[in-house]
Formats: C-alpha cells, structure tokens, sequence
C-alpha cells in the first residue's frame, strides 16, 4: 500500500503539472506570501495565454461580421456579438489581475528576491523584460525564507 502524499498549498509545487498550476493560481487568489515554482508560473501563463486568445480570436470572427460601418461619416458599430467579446475579455482580464500579481511575487520570492521587484514592471521598455528574465531563473533554496507554512 502506498501513500500519496500531497504538497501543501503554502509551499512551491515544483514540476506541477497544467492542471495543478492552473487549479493553485486559483486556490491562491491574493496570497502573496510563499514562492512559486516556475511550472506553477509558466503553466499559468500558458492557461492565461489560451484563454485570452480564444476570447480574442471569437470576438473577432464573430463581432466583426455583425458590425456596422456608417458610408457617410466612415464610423464603424460594434455588433452585439463583439460587445459581450470584449466585456467577456474584460472581465477575465478583472479576475486575473490580482491572483496574476500575486503569482508573479511569489515566482520572485522563489528566486530569493523581494515581491517589490515586480515594480521594475513600470519601467518604459525595459521593466517587463528584467522581471521576465527573473522569472525564467531556476528556484534559489534561499527563497525559503519568504514560507509562511501553515498547519
């Protein structure tokens, strides 16, 4: 007889498989204490890739064709189709950003750098680029030190 056992959610899943990355980004909606392994990270990102390409992809083949476009001023009307497409995308993109925020500190947490680092984000062409590379890093032990385990 074997034992399963289970990482717990305070700690990093390293080799968390698609599913599980995508089911711990949910379970840890605003906990942005911890560390995430870089599976938990990329998988997620690939999760959230797919899903804004499908929103985008049938908001547009389906809204373009019902909208409108007026010959004497040259203005275009998004059609009802086009108009739930992009509440659909903005409210994915609502409930994403804050759990989306809090995976991307723990994921530098896990490379033994404070959470306040995702504020090189905000510098002009260069900022998305460093916290990239940052998270593409391999886990640092010393990360360790950002765990809050819980019973």
């Amino acid at each position: 007889m074997s034992t399963i056992t289970s990482t717990p959610l305070w700690a990093p899943l390293y080799g968390a498989s698609f599913g599980e990355a995508f089911s711990r980004f949910w379970k840890k909606y605003a906990t942005f204490s911890g560390r995430a392994s870089r599976s938990e990270y990329w998988y997620w990102a690939l999760a959230n890739g797919l899903v804004l390409l499908v929103l985008f992809g049938a908001t547009l083949a389906l809204g373009l064709p019902t909208s409108t476009v007026d010959p004497a001023t040259g203005t275009s009307t998004p059609g009802v189709i086009a108009v739930i497409g992009l509440v659909l995308i903005g409210a994915w993109t609502l409930a994403t950003v804050i759990p989306g925020l809090a995976l991307t500190v723990r994921r530098l947490h896990d490379i033994n750098f404070s959470g306040w680092m995702w504020f090189l984000n905000l510098i002009p062409s260069i900022g998305s680029l460093i916290i990239f590379i940052f998270t593409v890093l391999p886990s640092d032990p010393r990360g360790a030190r950002f765990d809050q385990p819980t019973a």
